[in-house]
């Protein structure tokens, strides 16, 4: 980036979101031994990666549906990963050493890690009579309910009530347990952590919405990177203007130095 102009800069940025679904895609497909799929005429982005990765041509209201879905989660301020690739573009990095270094902080189970351990209450519950006795055991064992609570949202996450009317929209007995699984999630941590104001976070949602889109769970994350991407490379354009390094100070609070007599 230090040794670019803007124009060069944005270059490489349309070139790395362009190319990184279809690299998912075609990985994938790789990954599990079979041949990669020739894109599908007439149909878009969207359409071809979750051709290569169902290995199904999607219709269009589940094209729609993960279209929804990358739109909702392009970006979303200075989250972990966007703030990691802004400090590495601060540097004068390359955008591919920003875009890795984001990655790594987006396999992080408290960051874009976590959509497929939120369907793991789910699978836990199976039926909407467990739901309660399961969440009051969870929550019992100071144990996190993945889906829910965010660090800025005290209010409901709008994405997440996006994500909740494409998944209405499918609907189906999946879908139904879901709903009733937020209900007594947010009302059982109303009673166990009174002030907090928990809901249900983007997260809960698009992994439903993942999965009714033909999504395996490996693929979660990946796919929230096929979106975030965007919108990293946006802020590492905006911080490669900026001449400054990214360089925080820090307090010792440590024990005092002892100076030998």
């Amino acid at each position: 980036l230090y040794d670019l102009d803007d124009e060069q800069r944005l270059d490489d940025a349309i070139a790395f979101g362009a190319s990184t679904p279809v690299l998912v895609g075609a990985l994938w497909r790789r990954g599990r031994g079979e041949a990669v799929l020739p894109a599908l005429d007439g149909r878009g982005v969207v359409a071809n990666y979750l051709h290569q990765v169902t290995g199904r041509e999607p219709d269009e209201e589940t094209e729609r549906a993960l279209t929804a879905y990358l739109i909702a989660v392009m970006d979303h301020g200075f989250n972990a990963s966007t703030f990691t690739a802004r400090v590495i573009a601060s540097t004068g990095a390359d955008a591919a050493a920003c875009l890795v270094g984001a990655l790594g902080a987006l396999t992080g189970p408290l960051h874009g890690g976590a959509p497929s351990r939120a369907l793991d209450g789910l699978d836990a519950v199976a039926t909407a009579d467990r739901i309660e006795p399961w969440i009051r055991g969870e929550l019992a064992a100071g144990r996190r309910l993945m889906g829910f609570g965010h660090a800025v949202y005290r209010t409901a996450d709008p994405r997440a009530e996006l994500m909740k009317r494409v998944a209405l929209r499918t609907g189906g007995p999946r879908v139904e347990l879901a709903v009733r699984f937020q209900e007594s999630a947010e009302r059982l941590l109303a009673e166990a952590k009174p002030g907090r104001d928990l809901h249900a976070n983007v997260e809960f949602w698009a992994a439903l919405v993942m999965e009714q889109c033909g999504l395996p769970r490996s693929m979660f994350t990946p796919t929230f990177a096929v979106a975030r991407t965007i919108g990293w490379t946006a802020h590492i354009l905006e911080q490669a203007r900026d001449p400054k390094i990214i360089r925080p100070s820090a307090r010792y609070v440590g024990p005092q130095v002892r100076v030998a007599a």
